[in-house]
Parts: C-alpha cells; sequence; structure tokens
C-alpha cells in the first residue's frame, strides 16, 4: 500500500542509543473527539531510541537461520477470562524485584561504533529480537557486539530485518545456554495493567523502571519529524518514514538506549518491545512499543526464511479534511485487492474490521498487522451512505 500523503518535513535522527523520540509541542493540543487514539501530526514518532548514526535501505541483511520461533506454555498464565497478573501481595505471585531478577538475563545491550540499543533473548544459541532501527545504528562501521546481564559479551550477525515493522533479529556468536524471555499474549493486555520496561537507557545496561498499560491500539509514524537531540549525541542520517498500527503506550519511563528492550507484564512474560518515546523535552515522556504477537510473527519469518511478508490493499490515502474523521482514497492500485473490492478514489474509509479509522496512518498501520491471504471488512462511506465489503489481501511485492 502506498503511504499516506503528508507535508513533507526535514528529518534528523537520534544518534542512537535507541528509542525513538517523539516530539510534543507545548501546550499540549485539546483532547481529540471521543474516539480518536491516533498522535496528533506534531507527536509522531520520529528517528529511534538507538543511539545510532546512519539508515540502511530496507531488506534483509546476513544468512537467513531455518529455526522456529514458539512461546514457551507458562503455567497460570492469563486466558481471556482471567485476571491480569499483578505485581506482589498474594504468595502465589511475584514482586517487582521477582519479576526484574527473572527477566534481566533475557535482555541485552546491542553496541556498535555508531549506536546502542537492548534486545531481548529468543534462544538458548544466541538469537536476539530488537528493532530495526537498533540494528541500523549499532552495525554500521563495524561489527556489533551484545553485552549480556553478566557482564560478558559475544560478536553479532545479523539474521533479518523488516523496516516495515521495525524489527530486527541478530545472532550472537559462540554461546549456548541463554535465558530465553518467556513470552505472553499482548492481545489480553488491558488499560491499567501493570508492566516494567527493561533495557539499557542512555547506556545504562540492565535498568528496570515500572508503569502501566495508558493505552492501546496506538498508530506510530517513525522517523518523518525532527528529533530532540541531546547535546554531544551528533547527527543521523536520514531514514524512511515507517507507520505501526496497534503499538501499546505505557508510562513506564523510556529513554533513548532503551529501544528493542522488553515490556514484560506482572508474571514476567514479554508483551512488548520498546520502540518509542514522545516527550517535551530530549527523554523520557510517554513510550511506546511493538505488541509482542506482531513480534512474534515477524521474527519468526526473519528466522526462518531471513524476510517478510506483508499484506496489500492497494490505495493511496489521506487524512480526511477538517475534524471528520476517516481516510480518504486518493488513488486505487489498478488490479489492486481494492479495486476488486469495488473501492474508488473519493470514498471515505471509516473502518478497518472493528477498528475505527482517524485517519491515513491508521488505515497504514491495520493493513501492516494483516497477512497476506486474510479477508478484511472495509467499511466506508460514498455519497453520504455507507457500505461494507470484504477485502482478501495480497501480498506486497
Amino acid at each position: 500500500m502506498e503511504p499516506v500523503r503528508r507535508h513533507p518535513a526535514g528529518r534528523r535522527g537520534l544518534p542512537r542509543r535507541d528509542t525513538i523520540a517523539m516530539e510534543v509541542p507545548a501546550p499540549p493540543p485539546p483532547p481529540p473527539p471521543a474516539g480518536k487514539n491516533r498522535l496528533t501530526t506534531a507527536q509522531k514518532a520520529i528517528a529511534g531510541l538507538a543511539m545510532a548514526a546512519m539508515a540502511v535501505g530496507g531488506g534483509v541483511v546476513g544468512a537467513a537461520v531455518a529455526t522456529s520461533f514458539q512461546p514457551e506454555p507458562v503455567a497460570g498464565s492469563s486466558g481471556p477470562s482471567s485476571p491480569s497478573p499483578v505485581f506482589k501481595s498474594a504468595s502465589a505471585q511475584l514482586t517487582v524485584a521477582e519479576v526484574a531478577a527473572k527477566v534481566q538475563p533475557s535482555v541485552v545491550m546491542i553496541q556498535g561504533q555508531s549506536g546502542e540499543g537492548s534486545g531481548v533473548v529468543l534462544s538458548e544459541d544466541g538469537l536476539i529480537l530488537t528493532n530495526n532501527h537498533v540494528v541500523v545504528g549499532a552495525g554500521q562501521g563495524g561489527q556489533m557486539t551484545v553485552k549480556f546481564s553478566d557482564g560478558k559479551t559475544a560478536k553479532a550477525s545479523v539474521v533479518g530485518t523488516d523496516p516495515a515493522t521495525d524489527l530486527g533479529v541478530i545472532r550472537a556468536e559462540g554461546v549456548s545456554g541463554l535465558t530465553k524471555a518467556v513470552l505472553g499474549d499482548s492481545d489480553q493486555l488491558r488499560v491499567g495493567d501493570s508492566v516494567l520496561a527493561i533495557g539499557s537507557p542512555l547506556g545504562l545496561d540492565g535498568s528496570v523502571t515500572a508503569g502501566i498499560i495508558s493505552a492501546l491500539d496506538r498508530t506510530l509514524n517513525l522517523g518523518d519529524d525532527q528529533p530532540q537531540v541531546p547535546p554531544g549525541w551528533g547527527e543521523q542520517q536520514q531514514s524512511a518514514p515507517t507507520t505501526i498500527g496497534g503499538a501499546i503506550q505505557t508510562d513506564a519511563s523510556i529513554n533513548p538506549g532503551n529501544s528493542g528492550g522488553a515490556l514484560v507484564n506482572a508474571a514476567g512474560q514479554l508483551v512488548g518491545i520498546n520502540t518509542a518515546i514522545a516527550s517535551q523535552a530530549a527523554g523520557g515522556g510517554v513510550g511506546f512499543a511493538i505488541p509482542v504477537n506482531t513480534a512474534k510473527q515477524v521474527a519468526d519469518q526473519l528466522i526462518s526464511t531471513g524476510k517478510v511478508t506483508h499484506a496489500f490493499l492497494g490505495v493511496s490515502v489521506t487524512d480526511a479534511p477538517g475534524d471528520v474523521p476517516g481516510a480518504l482514497v486518493r488513488q486505487v492500485t489498478a488490479g489492486s485487492p481494492a479495486e476488486r473490492a469495488g473501492l474508488k478514489e473519493g470514498d471515505l474509509i471509516t473502518k478497518i474490521g472493528d477498528k475505527a479509522v482517524d485517519g491515513g496512518d491508521t488505515v497504514v498501520g491495520q493493513v501492516r498487522g494483516f497477512k497476506p491471504g486474510q479477508e478484511v471488512k472495509i467499511t466506508y462511506m460514498r455519497d453520504g451512505a455507507t457500505h461494507e465489503v470484504g477485502v482478501t489481501l495480497s501480498e506486497n511485492k
């Protein structure tokens, strides 16, 4: 799908201790109308919560590794009707300190000549999940190094990256017996759930911060605005904008260097990969993470094939004019799923599945969360009348 049309904006990156800083003007804008959960243009994410220097044009780097990425079952994990795990109190529950001690061995610091970030261990033999912008930043100008919680280090190579979702997998070389993360279910998260963010903010490896889930299903735009760069961090080259749907918002303190690190629930299960911040100052503010369910799908493909397939709808969209919620179709690609379903230029998309569409970014983010071949219901308005149509998405070539 073609990107959302926006006014051009200059971009400079964080010299990445990676976590994507999102510039927010003061005073804050008035609250959006009910139902809107999309970030305003001035709040959209910009260039990386890693501290890195250069951007790599997309795709896969390094060898594909044939293996599987499956979550381990966890005794007592939450089901759809079960209450979310909480910290402390009952003897069967974990304290904050116990969760931190359990998870820290699974979180690593990723270092390079031009950047730093964090990562999460997926396998005992060295597969590590992180952000694409961490790999880009740390991988420029020399060999990446992974630092583990016990202070040991290992060289690392790239298994694969996916700029579209800002995720990547690397492999620490010559290691075994690592403590891999226990994967949770991000679909079961609720606003108010307790979480910990673990990573290497500002180069301080093994740091732990606590907070709650502040909101769910945010749409982020990474890499298309001007960042606030702390003194002495230098500059990074421009990187292509990325739109991510379904992001988790948290008030757990996240700073540059946290990118690629773990967001875990009170049972010590990985529920998100920390990726971006929105702040009125350099560092800190509101944090955002990619849901672990999205990360699992992407990492599984990167590990098994070295690349990721994405769904394709075939429309170019922009925000609806004025305060009208929705995405205005500016162009429909010939032969695309959208054309076959009957969508036309001038249609106003108001829902994808059960999710209300606030603007063009919502469409981009939602479609990237689907799989090729998946059928999606799209609700749109044409000539004042509401219509629904089922669209079978194809693979984005």
